[in-house]
């Protein structure tokens, strides 16, 4: 409301100020436009493409795996406008190994028995439910068709938050300026050749502030989002700097996931094979997903 709010205001006084910018009788004057929720007259920071390049590698170079502690919480709904439900914080777990091994635990907030556990190792993800005594198995890139978005949850989905990855084989980065009195960002857009076209797989934005990554967006072979996902509270760990407030929204999933980290341990040695074993359990309900 403030940013629409302030363009119409600009839209209005432009024909004025072109009006009176040229005549000799007016007075001129000169004020700072701070942009907001930045302290006044703070410099913003320079950068070519190759040097936010080269952040995003020191970044993701030294990172080859790592366990997460952390709290989630989820929304349901709609994320960009509508009715939302929130759901209770929960404690969860999160292994990563590369090149794309994940496991996410989450725990029931009261008795903190295990109430959600999923691993993705390659196209391939495995989804326990205790409480409902389900076990999903099936392709990251199957439908979400469930009713419930719960179970509409992917591992692949944490792992496209969680990471922010230099240019992958056919990437192609592209830098964009965006800086005007309301915001100052770099965004590095990434694009892949496809036949003729170019396809929109992702973009990464840099607050001009502080160079720092501050958001994350993914889009399928149509153009549309499939992941936003902002970071805040970077600080080192080791030679390894991970954000620790990462708040990642699926609009097309209909959910939302804060994770607020309690915990990081980059190339942690309990990150080992067995922590991407998960088997259905006793009476489970098998399902399996397909294209």
């Amino acid at each position: 409301m403030h940013l629409n709010g302030l363009r119409r205001v600009v839209g209005a006084g432009v024909a004025c100020i072109l009006t009176i910018l040229f005549c000799s009788s007016c007075l001129v004057r000169t004020r700072t436009v701070v942009q907001r929720g930045q302290p006044a007259n703070k410099p913003v920071l320079t950068a070519n493409k190759q040097e936010l390049l080269d952040r995003i590698h020191r970044l993701a170079d030294p990172l080859r795996s790592f366990s997460l502690k952390v709290d989630m919480s989820p929304s349901v709904g709609g994320v960009f406008g509508g009715k939302v439900t929130d759901y209770p914080t929960i404690q969860g777990f999160i292994f990563f190994r590369r090149p794309d091994q994940i496991r996410v635990i989450g725990l029931d907030p009261v008795v903190h028995s295990t109430i959600l556990d999923m691993v993705s190792m390659g196209n391939d993800f495995r989804v326990s439910i205790p409480a409902k005594s389900q076990f999903i198995e099936g392709a990251n890139d199957a439908p979400a068709t469930s009713k419930n978005k719960v179970e509409n949850l992917r591992p692949i989905a944490f792992m496209n938050a969680l990471l922010i990855d230099p240019p992958r084989p056919g990437e192609l980065p592209i830098l964009e300026d965006v800086s005007d009195e309301t915001i100052s960002v770099y965004k590095l857009i990434f694009v892949q050749r496809d036949g003729d076209d170019l396809r929109l797989l992702r973009s990464v934005y840099f607050d001009r502030y502080t160079l720092d990554i501050s958001r994350q967006r993914t889009f399928d072979s149509a153009g549309h989002a499939t992941s936003e996902t902002k970071y805040s509270g970077w600080d080192m760990h080791g030679d390894v700097r991970f954000p620790s407030v990462i708040d990642m929204t699926r609009p097309q999933d209909g959910y939302e996931l804060l994770l607020v980290v309690t915990e990081f341990k980059p190339n942690a040695a309990e990150v080992t094979d067995e922590k991407f074993v998960l088997t259905p359990p006793p009476n489970a309900q098998v399902r399996q997903l397909s294209k």
